[in-house]
């Protein structure tokens, strides 16, 4: 590492040094993420990179980002190295306990949010670095619960609501209803849905680095499907809403599965992509 500091010095010869190593590396955005590793190393702009480029980087910054771009040329995923994943327009904490946030669970925000009034009570399972229940939180005003089975996880989670300085948020290690108690107007869940013998052909970042306590959804994916929608029964109010994340080839069996355990009014919610993402169903 040493001789590599003393023959690269400026930003840009590190730069180009970035590139090039996570291109070799097979990562397809090897320039976007090369950039964004400088930005969050060197805590400077496009333009102060383009105004100072050939200025030498700060030895202990060097040393830093070669760091950063040897563990994102192994899959490492980029938020997991800068420790920071948005979500809703708001940044979120994010670590190797908790799922990073990706654009498709606001399909599952947006849904819930239809339903919401202040001080509605809202219960997120599986909840992660808390993404859902916090977004909820701050745009339905509603009185919310995060569980997790993950003690990290739920760390992380009550880090992201003393960032984002939402009180009105309780968070319960339990795996799923276990340690909960009362009745809720709604209850959220993006629960582990990947079967487990898919879980190795994920991309590498996905298989190799994320949790996979919140990814395998057992022999055929469905298994917290079952088990949510059946306990979920006894924590729902009358007229209640359950509101889960699925799989994209999953939503015929999931709505299954709910009709069966009494639930009605079902819906299937597309994302952007138009992929079945999100399930929605009225407790009765």
């Amino acid at each position: 590492m040493s001789e590599k500091i003393e023959v690269l010095t400026s930003l840009k010869s590190w730069k180009e040094y970035g590139e090039i190593t996570l291109r070799m590396a097979g990562i397809p955005d090897y320039k976007v993420d090369a950039w964004l590793l400088m930005e969050y190393v060197c805590n400077i702009n496009k333009s102060y990179y383009y105004l100072h480029m050939d200025r030498p980087m700060d030895k202990s910054d060097a040393i830093e980002y070669q760091k950063l771009i040897d563990r994102r040329s192994r899959h490492v995923p980029l938020q997991y190295l800068t420790r920071e994943a948005w979500f809703y327009d708001q940044p979120f904490l994010v670590n190797e306990a908790v799922l990073i946030p990706r654009q498709d669970t606001e399909t599952l925000v947006e849904e819930s949010l239809k339903y919401l009034k202040p001080h509605n009570s809202v219960l997120d399972l599986c909840t992660g670095s808390g993404c859902v229940i916090l977004t909820l939180i701050r745009h339905a005003s509603v009185i919310g619960t995060g569980s997790d089975v993950s003690e990290e996880a739920l760390t992380v989670a009550m880090e992201n609501a003393n960032r984002q300085k939402v009180n009105n948020c309780a968070f319960i290690l339990s795996d799923l209803f276990d340690k909960i108690n009362g009745t809720y107007d709604m209850i959220t869940a993006n629960p582990p849905y990947i079967p487990t013998k898919d879980i190795k052909g994920l991309m590498r970042e996905v298989s190799e680095h994320e949790p996979i306590l919140a990814l395998d959804g057992h022999e055929d994916g469905l298994y917290f499907y079952r088990k949510i929608a059946d306990e979920a029964r006894g924590y729902l109010k009358s007229g209640g809403r359950l509101v889960m994340e699925i799989g994209y080839d999953q939503p015929d069996l999931v709505k299954d599965i709910l009709f069966q355990n009494g639930y009605r009014d079902i819906k299937i919610i597309r994302d952007l992509a138009g992929l079945p993402r999100v399930m929605s169903a009225r407790w009765s």
